[in-house]
């Protein structure tokens, strides 16, 4: 029973405090004031809801709690033989449809945004299919020659489909303040977990000291940035050219990415 409440009090302070909400909230809350800085011009706090979070909200955050968990982070609380991939992908697909939830008027391109997800589902997938493991720690880890470069075609597909999952490329107006407030605290939940489980996934596990705090924040901290550049880059360039993009770039990127990870398959075997 001892053994029960102790595994209970240590999952819940994984979910509530870090990697969860509270992580969440910090490194949202800064990336989400840098994009704004970025996108407006200006420095202001990030719009985020002031009455009660709506149901969408809600479940956003336990998604993304539940995927931050997952991470490898330094001092994650949850054991590492615990944290399952398949979770936080799940997790983090969930987010996207959630908000979808909210009316596809409030997106650009809604059904190009699916395309994306699935070709970030091959880039978190497709690294694990020959380790034939689904524990992220273990793929971060993996150095072996003959899956670098699998590795690092995947982590190029990953950051490139976190601008149009974290919403950053160029997105009509709504047409209602309110709605534009919760897709910013949408979006501010989803910066931690989608940065932490890059650095999960395509580099190697850090230790629990304040050197491997940092070098996986600084790895997170870099995928931030890049989305960040890329969505300010795609806000120039319009939408007509990041949907031509998207199209004909990143989707066959993934579908070389798949045949990619069917050739090493056959190689290492």
């Amino acid at each position: 029973m001892t053994q029960v409440l102790a595994q209970l009090a240590t999952h819940t302070a994984a979910l509530l405090l870090y990697p969860g909400l509270v992580m969440i909230a910090l490194f949202g809350g800064a990336a989400e004031s840098v994009w704004v800085r970025v996108s407006e011009g200006s420095w202001m706090r990030p719009e985020l809801p002031r009455h009660r979070p709506s149901a969408v909200l809600t479940t956003v955050a336990l998604s993304s709690m539940l995927a931050a968990v997952q991470m490898s982070a330094p001092f994650n609380l949850v054991p590492s033989d615990e944290r399952n991939l398949i979770i936080a992908a799940i997790a983090l697909g969930l987010t996207v449809w959630a908000e979808l939830a909210l009316g596809t008027e409030m997106f650009a391109e809604p059904g190009l945004l699916l395309v994306v997800q699935c070709c970030w589902l091959v880039a978190v997938l497709g690294p694990a299919v020959e380790p034939q493991s689904l524990r992220p720690q273990v793929l971060g880890a993996v150095l072996v020659p003959s899956l670098l470069p699998l590795k690092v075609a995947s982590g190029i597909l990953y950051l490139l489909c976190l601008p149009a999952l974290l919403k950053v490329w160029p997105v009509p107006a709504p047409g209602e303040r309110r709605a534009r407030r919760r897709l910013d605290a949408l979006r501010a939940l989803c910066w931690w977990p989608y940065c932490g489980l890059f650095a999960t996934l395509f580099f190697p596990p850090t230790h629990d000291d304040l050197l491997g705090l940092a070098g996986f924040l600084g790895v997170s901290v870099a995928a931030a940035g890049f989305c960040v550049l890329a969505g300010a880059y795609m806000r120039r360039r319009g939408l007509d050219v990041v949907r031509d993009a998207y199209g004909r770039a990143v989707a066959p990127f993934a579908g070389l990415v798949l045949v990619l990870v069917a050739v090493t398959s056959l190689l290492v075997r």
